[in-house]
């Protein structure tokens, strides 16, 4: 029996999992917490899929060419058409295993318009869209773990991979239940660990999602995309915790984005746009929100209160709750936040990195969404992404011979005993704080090379000192070991985004304002030994 060792358990990371069982895979899927907890269960606004009797013109074609176009023809045209063409497929099956979309009074699914899309094709359920998927996988999942097929393994969190001769066999694992460092070994590692929302603090998603994975694989030889796509989101709201999301479903049923200048409310966005224009994409709409010279609101009293009770329950009621806003009666403040990341290791059709047997699935993959992600999408890849990589790795040979590791993990151990011995007068958490400082700062909505520069100084810095960083007892040690990893992901970044000379979807560079080429070229990053080697490839051989 083959055996796949799955890091992550939100939406993609759970739906490989099923989808492997289901083959007759034995399948391990670690987390540091429950998938009831995953930033999966944030995702409110909807799920893209054309369906048979859905609105007039749409077609699987028009949803191809929306995606394309968004993503600045940077996604791969033959990833996003399959993407695309199985909408239907995945809406049916989400049925089948328990996802209550909402409907109409005659049964019929409904829609709602999405940014950057040109037909209303967004199935959702009420607010809390992402919240139904992941109870419905939970639940699916669970059969498989009855019978045997699924082992869960909480409170475990991804210390590095187990590679030899550019050959994934497995991952160590820290339990934080058991106490240390274990090797794991696999046929398979399919990584689903989400975005970095660590490295710029206070975003719309979850801090669990920090990018270690990514950066420790980076350092290990995986190679990572389009780094410098970052998508910010142009509607959130400020709290003490986080940026509280004000999904664009309430851009799309209806409310409006406005400033105020000489007394008078100006609809910025419509009058700029038309009709459609609080639905451009996301980076439109961010860019023309940070050039306004004062705050922005968004505008739902317009809306019959039917529509913000059925369709909009969230956003009513965080807005009461975080803000004391009622917006049936008063404007919501908002601003542009981080929100999602295009860029991540980089996937071959089949999700398989250029490690062997080393798969990346959901936002930690860069495949799909190109310069700037549709709205609506990123479920549909989760997904979708999730059954491509599953396939892959249970249609493969099992049994594999696996090296000894066991010199690697004592190693790996000798060095976390060693972290916690050292002491230095900046704790970990301090650091972290001080590098999402430095991001926000340095890779806002609009970048140049002297901001970029600067940024890269810093990090270089806190590079230089990661090592000697103490060991804080308050915080569990993952926190101490992945500070590193971290960091050599925010300087890849950084270099991504130098290297590319041009704006295009969510980069945008005051220095070099214009887009270069139609077709556009994907940054592809390495390291080897400390050095970040960039290539920028036209041909976009991940996707071919």
């Amino acid at each position: 029996m083959k055996d796949v060792l799955i890091i992550g358990s939100g939406i993609s990371g759970m739906a490989c999992a099923v989808r492997c069982a289901a083959r007759g895979v034995h399948v391990t899927l670690v987390s540091p917490f429950p998938s009831e907890r995953s930033q999966s269960v944030m995702a409110a606004g909807g799920i893209n899929a054309v369906l048979p009797g859905g609105e007039p013109g749409d077609s699987v074609l028009s949803h191809v060419e929306d995606t394309l176009k968004g993503g600045c023809l940077l996604g791969g045209e033959r990833a996003v058409t399959g993407l695309c063409e199985h909408g239907e497929e995945i809406l049916r099956y989400l049925e089948s295993i328990g996802t209550v979309f909402s409907v109409d009074g005659q049964g019929r699914p409904l829609r709602r318009a999405f940014g950057g899309q040109s037909h209303k094709r967004t199935y959702y359920c009420g607010a809390s869209t992402g919240k139904q998927i992941v109870s419905a996988l939970v639940m699916e999942a669970r059969r498989f773990e009855a019978a045997g097929l699924i082992e869960r393994r909480l409170w475990c969190c991804f210390h590095s991979a187990l590679i030899r001769d550019g050959v994934c066999h497995g991952a160590m694992l820290f339990d934080e239940a058991r106490g240390g460092l274990q090797a794991v070994c696999a046929d398979a590692v399919v990584v689903a660990t989400g975005g970095q929302n660590a490295l710029f603090g206070k975003t719309t998603g979850s801090t669990q999602c920090d990018g270690y994975a990514a950066g420790r694989l980076f350092m290990q030889g995986a190679e990572l995309k389009n780094l410098e796509f970052i998508q910010y989101h142009p509607t959130t709201m400020e709290t003490r915790q986080k940026r509280m999301l004000i999904s664009e479903a309430a851009r799309g049923e209806g409310g409006r984005l406005f400033t105020r200048k000489d007394g008078r409310n100006v609809y910025f966005m419509e009058d700029k746009y038309g009709p459609g224009g609080n639905l451009m994409t996301r980076d439109i709409v961010s860019r023309e929100m940070g050039a306004l010279e004062g705050p922005a609101w968004l505008d739902l009293s317009s809306l019959d209160r039917a529509v913000i009770d059925e369709r909009l329950p969230e956003v009513r009621d965080l807005c009461a709750k975080y803000a004391g806003i009622d917006v049936t009666r008063e404007p919501i403040p908002v601003q542009p936040s981080v929100h999602f990341f295009m860029g991540g290791l980089a996937v071959h059709l089949n999700h398989e990195t250029n490690i062997r047997n080393l798969f990346a699935i959901g936002e930690c993959a860069s495949m799909y969404h190109g310069a700037n992600r549709i709205g609506g999408n990123s479920l549909l890849s989760a997904i979708y992404s999730g059954n491509v990589a599953a396939e892959e790795a249970a249609g493969r040979k099992g049994g594999i011979r696996h090296p000894d590791f066991s010199g690697d993990l004592e190693r790996e151990r000798n060095l976390l005993r060693r972290n916690m011995d050292t002491q230095s007068p900046f704790p970990v958490m301090y650091m972290r704080d001080m590098l999402a400082e430095t991001m926000r700062k340095h890779l806002g909505i609009v970048r140049s090379e002297e901001n970029l520069t600067q940024g890269l100084t810093d990090i270089d810095y806190d590079l230089s000192i990661a090592e000697r960083i103490r060991y804080d007892s308050s915080v569990m040690p993952y926190f101490n070991y992945s500070l590193t990893g971290i960091l050599t992901l925010a300087r890849a970044t950084v270099t991504c985004a130098l290297a590319r000379r041009e704006s295009r979807g969510a980069h945008y560079r005051s220095d070099y304002p214009e887009t270069k080429e139609a077709s556009g070229f994907a940054t592809i990053i390495a390291y080897d030994g400390g050095n970040y080697s960039v290539r920028l490839d036209k041909e976009r051989a991940y996707e071919s």
